[in-house]
């Protein structure tokens, strides 16, 4: 196959062309950007109101609501109203909830009624699992109320703990669209806080207690506290999904410009420093290298969270490791882009969408101003110690804050040490608008660097709310790299309206021929292009039983700056949906590849440079996930540079009860061209079982016939506050044969932290 090419390679000269900064400029302007004061969500009239009540003595946290007399004090919340599959008609099944605080926490217990307690499905109970496919309930907080940022928490009936952070309404990169679980996009679901949850099962249904420290959320100084609030209750049954304040059908919980109003709340300023050592012993063996041996290697190394006001906080990390962290997923590359691997280490992934600045449209991420995977990881995948860092994250008079600051060590061979410097300053403005700006900085340092081996970018961006459904968002940018001749900038303007029945969108994104973010990613580089996407959502009276018709059109044309047309897409598609949440989608699509240089597309096998014309139909079937059994699948047939293309992607699910869960999948690729015929496939094998929410073992296995290889991952988690405690982890890479093959190398480690908070 094909490798990657890299990112940063050299570039001709070109011809200087002007930056366009008025355009953002132009984009950005109206009255939204004068006003002053704090911000605050322009939520619907006669959006609904709590009010929490403060409590001597904190509730017994088992799980039983209705057995507890310290809820008695509090008024229990309902009305619940559905976005599926009955559109504002009340929820079929009764949630209450009931709010307390103490002094140190916020308490929320909620009772899901059910008059079919037998039939409550529970697919996983995995910390951070996955809820849609499960009955749940979850709840979101704006503690700064400006109806774009929160905290989401939630469980089902098996009592796993879910958390994430939620930005920019959880509609991704601050200038794009993407959401993400692995890095900082809208929806940081690797974000893991310091709280409990209990459930309880009987006849009523189930409920859930909630135990949130303060400590653990970020607020405003403190005192009187008015924060915004939703619930949701999913009855996976029905496929109902309802709302305490109500939504609009094309929103989720995430649209906290729609949430409730929270009052009552009497909170001190919380005094939070928590330390957290870890302890790791590793032994490795690179089966490659002749004559090699077993190595067991010891290490430490610690993190330090301190809260710097309630709303800012100071973090320190020491010998930085990542050893607990699932591998990542093999990808197979039928393209000459680059490829995207998302951020999974948890240190960069606290307020990691405060830092995201960047595009996402259609096959996923084209342009990341700062991609925190550069930290730590060498051009090839090599692991670059880490010798510590800073960050310090948050709000200061009403801006929010981050900066951050790493070291890695030397690796000869691969890079030298270098130092990563990022800030960040973003103003939350009414309606969901926002002004921002970003400055990253690397520079090569020590024994191993070059003459002047440092590179810098710098951001302007900004969101711009229109009425109930629009935005505009947009960037610019420019980098400053020794030795690139030419324009180095980028920028990018987009325009979105999102409505019960339309969705419509619009894109520019202009990146010149030395634009070159090397704290960042680029999928490719020197390029104009327009997009755009128009969809309709309906939902019939009564037609083949049918929830809702999605019909749509998209198209995405990328150019280089002589004029050539690279790539083209126009994609026209319906999606069928019925109430059990089983899907259709039936595409067509028309592209075109313009092949600049020939490029080996799989050994043996060259695609020539030439303009090629296709068309392909997608299949996407969906069947419902809440079942024990699921399977979804992808498929495109048609025509690919000059030749054909088959592609297969199905997945299939399977659970026994709440504790096992498997996922099988399989990326399939026959490919039939002038210059040669091949196949490539990449099969995966996801296990888990979880004894208790916080004690699981879950495995990733993957087999990739490009490259022969097989590679297995297994991890134990005993876990304890905020995803530390005891992980086991063992990996190995064998040849294709794997009982007879040769490894390519076999590692395992034992690693144990534990999270002391030194001001309790």
């Amino acid at each position: 196959m094909q490798k990657i090419p890299p990112l940063h390679e050299h570039r001709p000269p070109v011809t200087r062309r002007c930056l366009l900064p008025l355009l953002l400029g132009c984009a950005l302007a109206g009255p939204a950007w004068g006003q002053s004061g704090e911000a605050s969500p322009a939520a619907p009239e006669g959006a609904p109101r709590a009010v929490a009540v403060f409590a001597e003595t904190a509730p017994v946290l088992d799980g039983a609501v209705l057995d507890d007399p310290a809820w008695a004090a509090a008024v229990p919340l309902s009305g619940f109203r559905q976005t599926t599959p009955e559109e504002g008609r009340p929820a079929s099944e009764r949630t209450e909830v009931r709010l307390l605080y103490t002094a140190t926490a916020l308490y929320i217990g909620v009772v899901c009624h059910d008059r079919q307690p037998g039939r409550i499905v529970v697919s996983d109970s995995r910390r951070d699992a996955p809820l849609d496919d499960s009955d749940s309930f979850q709840l979101i907080l704006d503690t700064y109320r400006d109806g774009q940022n929160g905290f989401l928490f939630g469980t089902n009936p098996a009592g796993i703990e879910y958390d994430a952070q939620v930005t920019n309404e959880g509609q991704g990169s601050f200038g794009g669209s993407r959401q993400q679980s692995g890095s900082g996009g809208g929806l940081n679901v690797n974000w893991d806080g310091s709280w409990t949850v209990r459930t309880h099962t009987g006849d009523y249904g189930w409920s859930a207690e909630f135990e949130i420290p303060f400590r653990t959320l970020r607020f405003p100084g403190g005192g009187a506290q008015a924060w915004g609030v939703n619930f949701q209750r999913t009855l996976r049954r029905r496929n109902e999904v309802a709302f305490w304040a109500p939504l609009p059908r094309q929103y989720n919980l995430m649209r906290l410009s729609y949430a409730g109003r929270l009052d009552g709340l009497e909170v001190p300023d919380p005094r939070n420093l928590t330390f957290t050592p870890y302890a790791l012993a590793t032994a490795d063996r690179d089966y490659t290298l002749p004559g090699s041996e077993m190595d067991a290697a010891g290490d430490v190394g610690a993190d330090l969270k301190y809260s710097i006001t309630p709303s800012l906080t100071l973090d320190l990390t020491y010998n930085t490791d990542f050893a607990q962290v699932e591998v990542d997923e093999q990808q197979v590359n039928l393209d000459r882009f680059s490829l995207f691997f998302p951020e999974k280490r948890p240190f960069f992934l606290e307020n990691a969408g405060l830092f995201s600045v960047g595009v996402s449209e259609f096959a996923g991420q084209e342009v990341e101003l700062f991609f925190s995977r550069r930290i730590g990881i060498g051009p090839g995948g090599e692991v670059i110690p880490i010798l510590g860092g800073a960050r310090v994250s948050g709000q200061v008079g009403g801006l929010s804050l981050g900066l951050l600051d790493m070291q890695t060590e030397a690796v000869r061979g691969v890079a030298p040490a270098n130092n990563f410097a990022v800030a960040r300053l973003r103003k939350d403005l009414p309606n969901r608008s926002a002004v921002g700006a970003l400055a990253t900085n690397r520079v090569a340092m020590g024994d191993l660097a070059g003459d002047d081996d440092y590179n810098q970018t710098v951001a302007l961006d900004g969101r711009l709310g229109l009425g109930r459904y629009g935005v505009l968002t947009g960037f610019v940018a420019g980098t400053n790299t020794p030795g690139i001749e030419g324009d180095e900038y980028a920028y990018y303007l987009a325009a979105n309206y999102d409505s019960e029945r339309w969705f419509l969108n619009a894109t520019y994104t202009e990146v010149a021929p030395g634009f070159n973010p090397e704290m960042g990613f680029l999928r490719r580089t020197a390029y104009r292009k327009p997009s755009a996407v128009v969809l309709y959502r309906y939902r019939p009276a009564d037609f083949l039983g049918l929830l809702e018709l999605r019909p749509h059109a998209s198209y995405q044309g990328f150019w280089d700056f002589d004029g050539f047309q690279e790539t083209g897409r126009l994609h026209v598609d319906n999606h069928w949906e019925w109430p059990s949440g089983f899907e259709v989608h039936t595409g067509f699509n028309v592209t075109r590849e313009g092949v600049k240089a020939a490029f080996e597309i799989a050994e043996g096998v060259v695609v020539p440079a030439e303009t090629y014309d296709h068309a392909e139909a997608q299949l996407v079937l969906v069947t419902n996930e809440g079942r024990k059994v699921s399977l979804t699948t992808h498929a495109v047939i048609g025509g690919f540079f000059g030749g054909s293309r088959v592609s297969l992607s199905p997945t299939l699910r399977l659970r026994t009860g709440e504790a096992f869960t498997t996922e099988l999948g399989l990326q399939h690729n026959a490919v039939d061209l002038p210059g040669g015929d091949f196949t490539a496939n990449l099969l995966r094998a996801r296990l888990s079982y979880a004894f208790t929410p916080r004690i699981y073992v879950q495995g990733l296995v993957q087999y990739n016939d490009v490259a022969d290889l097989w590679s297995a991952n297994v991890r134990f988690g005993w876990l304890q506050a905020a995803n530390t405690g005891l992980f086991v982890v063992f990996n190995q890479a064998n040849d294709l044969d794997v009982l007879t093959g040769t490894p390519q190398a076999r590692s395992m480690t034992v690693k144990y932290s534990r999270m002391f908070n030194v001001l309790r």
